[in-house]
């Protein structure tokens, strides 16, 4: 059974149709890629994933279960949205780090407010308190950031902030991994780095969703590749069949502009 499941999702603002009819399923464990030019609805339809946004019309499923349906207005309430969210953990392209907050705790600080809502949390909160804690620390140093638990985000650089913000997803524990972009703020030597951990990610069998324009990148890690194009996915196979031996004739001219550019 697929993990996540996409039916027929669209997408409109105003009279501004961006998704039109998306679907597409992931396993658990895989890693897909969504490249095309930007305005394509990329980004777009990984907000609708996480709730940032509304879809129009489709259905989510996660685990089979049907977490989102446009049709029934029973899965739309505030509530049953805050919940269904947690299925996803967003890393966006700028960080959205708290400034005010050290490192671990801008990772632990999502996880300690779901926490305070249980009703024995005031009874074992120093035990609680304190595995938090713990399971902060231990993500920070998977990301290589064990040394800088309690730097503010103005001491680290874009990199390292961004690690973070991997960390701080991972922390919720998510049943899908999503990146919008995450190298796109970093210079190349930076986008290394947190390229490295994403790879390292994979490796652990983490399902994922990545929006990137790192196309070496996305041929290299990912299971399945989506190219998008105004609005619909023009063509969805493995990287090699993507990049090898695209069909479609838009694949063929952006994979071809990209090579030009890079």
């Amino acid at each position: 059974m697929a993990i996540l499941e996409v039916k027929g999702i669209e997408k409109k603002f105003d009279n501004l149709e961006v998704l039109k009819g998306i679907d597409f399923s992931l396993e658990k464990g895989e890693v897909l890629a969504m490249i095309g030019v930007s305005g394509s609805g990329k980004t777009t339809l990984l907000r609708c994933l996480n709730f940032l946004e509304q879809p129009t019309a489709g259905v989510i499923q996660v685990g089979g279960k049907t977490i989102f349906d446009a049709s029934n207005p029973n899965l739309l309430s505030e509530k049953e949205i805050r919940k269904n969210r947690q299925h996803f953990g967003m890393v966006f392209q700028s960080f959205n780090l708290f400034p005010q907050y050290t490192a671990l705790r801008n990772v632990t600080l999502a996880k300690e407010l779901q926490a305070k809502e249980q009703s024995d949390f005031k009874s074992n909160k120093k035990q609680v308190m304190e595995q938090l804690q713990k399971e902060g620390r231990e993500l920070l140093e998977s990301v290589g950031l064990g040394d800088k638990l309690d730097y503010y985000p103005h001491q680290l650089s874009g990199g390292q902030q961004q690690r973070v913000a991997i960390a701080r997803a991972l922390m919720l524990q998510p049943d899908i991994l999503c990146f919008d972009e995450p190298t796109s703020a970093l210079d190349p030597e930076l986008t290394g780095e947190v390229l490295r951990v994403i790879r390292g990610l994979a490796d652990r069998n983490t399902t994922m969703v990545i929006v990137t324009h790192e196309m070496k990148f996305a041929r290299e890690v990912a299971d399945q590749v989506l190219f998008m194009d105004k609005g619909v996915i023009v063509e969805h196979g493995t990287p090699e069949e993507i990049f090898e031996h695209p069909k479609e004739e838009r694949t063929r001219q952006f994979l071809e502009r990209y090579l030009e550019e890079a």
